[in-house]
């Protein structure tokens, strides 16, 4: 890539596991720093996880951001990982400004730390912590076209040098991750990601058509299979949004035995 891309929606796997060896994530490490170092380096980043919903979008406006180990029973080490990257108040400012210019109500954080969802896959495509880094919460009525509004708020940060993370999963069903995989949950499985594939990539679709069908997205074949809840899907409303346009390339892979993806706008 010669120029930043508008956005990205990663899948950034369980908990901790991609950063201490998990065969099963081996690949989504290999693809995230693979993408981080075909990229022009951003200047800052936005990163929208699928582990913060507050009532209003929330940005935070810390310093020097403490981590959020929001995961349970993983070994002693996957609570000493560190990632002392700065945050960037200036930013968090300007995008609080940007949603109001939009209506949106918004409030800056001061005080919550990056969650899981934020320093693990940065961890991974950036490890030297270099990149001043701002964490927006998801809402809490997992509202698809608040979502994708809130992206488009934030459509000219790329103009700034900052990079816009949508950071979930396409497939996000725990109980089906530990079970035994049958051929009627890989149909489900692969029918969404090729409907979600469609849905971001294909150039046949206006984008109010795009829109609407991120916004119906539970309509698509094995939607609530891959989705039971959307909170996983959600940042990628934001980073569609943000872009508004087909994205421009899609990386299928497969974490914990399921097909997911990635996708750069």
């Amino acid at each position: 890539m010669n120029k930043l891309p508008r956005s990205l929606f990663i899948s950034h796997g369980g908990g901790p596991l991609p950063l201490l060896g998990d065969p099963q994530h081996r690949e989504l490490v290999t693809r995230l720093q693979e993408m981080a170092s075909t990229m022009p380096q951003p200047d800052a980043i936005v990163v929208v996880s699928a582990h913060w919903e507050e009532r209003v979008p929330s940005i935070t406006a810390a310093q020097s951001p403490s981590l959020i180990y929001d995961y349970y029973g993983f070994p002693p080490e996957s609570y000493e990982i560190e990632y002392p990257c700065a945050g960037e108040p200036v930013l968090a400012g300007e995008i609080h400004r940007l949603l109001g210019v939009r209506g949106i109500d918004a409030r800056l954080d001061e005080s919550r730390g990056l969650d899981h969802g934020v320093f693990v896959p940065l961890k991974l495509m950036y490890p030297g912590a270099n990149i001043p880094c701002v964490q927006l919460s998801l809402v809490n009525t997992l509202d698809p076209a608040q979502h994708i509004d809130i992206g488009y708020a934030l459509r000219n940060l790329h103009e700034q040098n900052v990079l816009l993370i949508g950071s979930g999963f396409s497939f996000h069903n725990l109980k089906a991750f530990f079970a035994p995989g049958t051929a009627e949950s890989a149909r489900l499985n692969d029918a969404f990601e090729g409907w979600l594939q469609v849905v971001c990539g294909g150039t046949e679709h206006s984008e109010e058509q795009r829109r609407e069908l991120l916004v119906r997205w539970s309509s698509a074949p094995g939607a609530r299979y891959c989705h039971p809840r959307e909170e996983h899907l959600l940042p990628l409303h934001v980073s569609y949004g943000a872009a508004h346009g087909p994205c421009s390339k899609r990386i299928g892979l497969r974490i914990m035995n399921k097909a997911a993806s990635l996708y750069v706008w």
